[in-house]
């Protein structure tokens, strides 16, 4: 698959996602970031939204519930360019039944290139880079080259 080069703007379009168990993690996370993560457009899937908007005081667009559909509606939204950065604190240690989905999300981040954040010490890390309030560059799929090459 051929790449394009684009420009991620300085405002980014920020999922938070958490399995139940880690929930409290992120939300302790974001509180301590707060001031950072308000200056982005921030989403979720359906309880860490809730739990997020409530906790930051800020708006947080909460999707649909995880096992319900939810990691399916953000790999859409990345597929479609409109995540920049997914923060996932995923459970180790717990079995989830949609498993497949889990997956597949994480999948179609790598396939478009997004920055990940798995853990506390990832997402300190992504959070505290120059880029994460910054324009960057960086390369994806060049989906419409692919479309014409199959014609």
């Amino acid at each position: 698959m051929e790449k394009k080069t684009v420009t991620t703007a300085a405002q980014k379009r920020v999922a938070l996602v958490a399995h139940d168990n880690m929930k409290p993690e992120l939300t302790t996370w974001a509180v301590q970031h707060k001031e950072k993560l308000i200056k982005h457009k921030l989403m979720a899937t359906g309880t860490t939204g809730n739990l997020l908007q409530k906790q930051l005081g800020v708006p947080v667009d909460a999707l649909i519930s995880g096992p319900l559909g939810g990691d399916q509606q953000l790999g859409g939204l990345i597929a479609e360019g409109k995540i920049d950065i997914l923060i996932f604190f995923w459970d180790p240690f717990e079995p989830m039944p949609h498993d497949p989905d889990i997956k597949a999300l994480l999948r179609v981040a790598a396939v478009w290139n997004i920055p990940i954040a798995c853990s506390v010490s990832s997402a300190n890390f992504l959070i505290s880079s120059p880029l994460f309030d910054a324009p960057f560059e960086k390369q994806i799929p060049d989906y419409e080259t692919y479309l014409k090459a199959r014609l």
